[in-house]
């Protein structure tokens, strides 16, 4: 669905991970992270309760233009009932190194916490390789 701006929209925000199954996220529930959105369709349109989605991230705040574009139950990203399949609005492959951020707090660090995202995939792969 197109962003209730009705245009492109690119900034970055804050996005809250819940409790989730995620395969990539759930070890950063709990975590609030700044992350780049950049879309001008990025509005998800949900029409059942908020129970009925696997949501796993949420713009931390329901007005834009903490919530970009508008989604439903302030949705930034969901996944599939057995945690593998990730959809996500914001774009965590552009928010990896403190340098990219808007804003990082004063601990020096290589990496953002979300490339833990990414180690989780990777780690996820390599044990189900390893059962074969």
């Amino acid at each position: 669905w197109h962003n209730d701006s009705g245009k492109h929209e690119s900034g970055f925000v804050s996005v809250t991970i819940p409790e989730n199954n995620s395969v990539m996220l759930s070890t950063l529930a709990g975590s609030t992270l700044g992350v780049w959105i950049s879309n001008g369709e990025g509005k998800f349109h949900l029409p059942l309760a908020e129970t009925e989605y696997n949501i796993v991230g949420k713009y931390a705040y329901q007005e834009y233009p903490a919530n970009p574009n508008g989604s439903d139950y302030n949705t930034a990203m969901l996944c599939d009932k057995s945690g593998r399949h990730l959809v996500t609005m914001p774009h965590i492959e552009r928010s990896l190194f403190p340098w990219q951020w808007a804003y990082y707090p004063s601990e020096k660090t290589a990496v953002s916490p979300w490339l833990e995202a990414f180690i989780n995939a990777r780690e996820w792969i390599e044990a189900r390789n390893a059962e074969k």
